[in-house]
């Protein structure tokens, strides 16, 4: 059970999920990036398949979320203010596409933009 992985968050871009990583592997994470080499042959793929995926040990997880909570950059909106949550009010929303469609699936980037609360897990409907 403690060798199963869980996924800390996705990432569109490598560089962005290559600072994390060495920040948990300079903790002593062991850390695993799902679709790694499929975002970086083919970047425009990312959005398809749902970014590069930052992945710990179950049993390292609670110790990673605190130190990928520390580093991590919240949606931000036209202004570069923090996207405030309308349920929560806490200013720690990520983008989030539900792709819950075959139509968002096939053409992701159709999809409207949507923010996930990483505090209470509220999704917006529409675009904040």
């Amino acid at each position: 059970m403690g060798k199963d992985l869980v996924t800390l968050g996705s990432f569109e871009f490598l560089a962005d999920v290559q600072i994390i990583k060495g920040k948990l592997e300079s903790e002593g994470i062991t850390v695993t990036l799902k679709d790694e080499n499929t975002v970086g042959v083919e970047p425009f793929a990312s959005n398809a398949i749902g970014g590069i995926k930052l992945q710990v040990y179950a049993v390292d997880k609670e110790k990673a979320q605190d130190i990928y909570n520390e580093l991590r950059k919240y949606a931000v909106d036209e202004n570069g203010n923090l996207v405030q949550c309308p349920n929560c009010k806490a200013q720690k929303s990520e983008v989030h596409y539900l792709r819950n469609t075959l139509f968002y699936k096939l053409f992701p980037f159709f999809e409207p933009k949507k923010y996930r609360c990483t505090n209470c897990e509220f999704i917006t409907k529409t675009e904040v």
